[in-house]
């Protein structure tokens, strides 16, 4: 990814209690220690990017759970999508979910989540701020990419290729899950729990913590009982992984996940289900359903 001479300046007015600039991620260096990062909800980004004409891997904003407000310095065509939300330009409401135009000093509102937890904003053109290792994600755990955003930050907006589609009609957004059933693969240490366990992770009713974020989703309910003592030395950890620390509470590794750990890893979780753990909200049921 090469740098792009930006076209206008998009101004943070309010950030919001987590506002990071994501795209699909910063993929091939892992064996350097380095993650993924990238937008948590992949299908919600890729919809918004092509309601403005964008390429399905522009970087766009990725809100949690209470919004933000932005202010084009030029006009710019922009959609929110993913988590439900009011959305509206200078006071005054526009659609959520659909493209709509943002004049030259304007501010566009995007409201808390009422539905699901992390938003998507794209500009027609994308964010290009400078790439990182071939990303413009920001990744909270390690640091690279573009910083969560402040007031008054500022971010460059690139080149529209052209007109957004037009005729669509309404885009079907999926809503937060009411129940997250997460498909598992078991291994590569689930020896290292007891029967018991591995019939508990089954079968017992797990919740989303509200301690989740981008590095993990982790969850609340019965501790599952080791069959053996110690720890792993470091081994290299992938996206999907279910890590289980101390507390016997399993957690997902989400796109900002550390690549190496010590705890033991009882399964993984397929990435196709995981956008549904970008949007799960805190006490939604969580159920592992095993795949051989």
């Amino acid at each position: 990814m090469t740098s792009v001479r930006p076209d206008g300046l998009l101004h943070v007015v309010r950030p919001g209690a987590l506002t990071t600039v994501q795209d699909a991620g910063r993929t091939g260096w892992a064996h350097l220690g380095v993650g993924r990062a990238g937008a948590l909800d992949a299908p919600a980004a890729r919809l918004a990017n092509r309601l403005v004409g964008n390429a399905p891997g522009a970087a766009l904003l990725e809100t949690t759970v209470t919004g933000c407000a932005v202010r084009p310095d030029r006009p710019v065509v922009a959609v929110v999508g993913g988590a439900g939300c009011r959305v509206s330009v200078d006071g005054r409401p526009v659609a959520w979910g659909a493209p709509v135009r943002v004049p030259a000093g304007a501010v566009l509102d995007v409201g808390p989540a009422v539905d699901g937890v992390r938003g998507y904003l794209a500009f027609a053109g994308g964010l290009v701020p400078e790439p990182v290792l071939g990303s413009r994600s920001a990744d909270l755990l390690s640091g690279l990419g573009p910083a969560p955003l402040r007031a008054g930050d500022t971010l460059p907006l690139g080149q529209p290729a052209g007109e957004p589609p037009d005729g669509e009609g309404p885009v079907p957004w999926p809503g937060a899950p009411v129940e997250l059933v997460l498909p598992l693969h078991p291994g590569p240490r689930h020896t290292w729990f007891t029967p018991a366990a591995l019939r508990t992770l089954t079968t017992a009713d797990y919740r989303v913590s509200p301690h989740s974020n981008r590095i993990g989703l982790r969850t609340e309910g019965p501790a599952l009982e080791r069959a053996r003592d110690g720890e792993l030395p470091s081994e290299g950890m992938v996206l999907g992984a279910v890590q289980v620390p101390p507390d016997g509470r399993p957690v997902v590794f989400l796109n900002d996940h550390p690549t190496t750990g010590g705890y033991p890893v009882v399964g993984v979780v397929a990435e196709t289900a995981l956008a549904g753990a970008a949007q799960a909200v805190p006490g939604t049921r969580v159920r592992f359903v095993v795949r051989t």
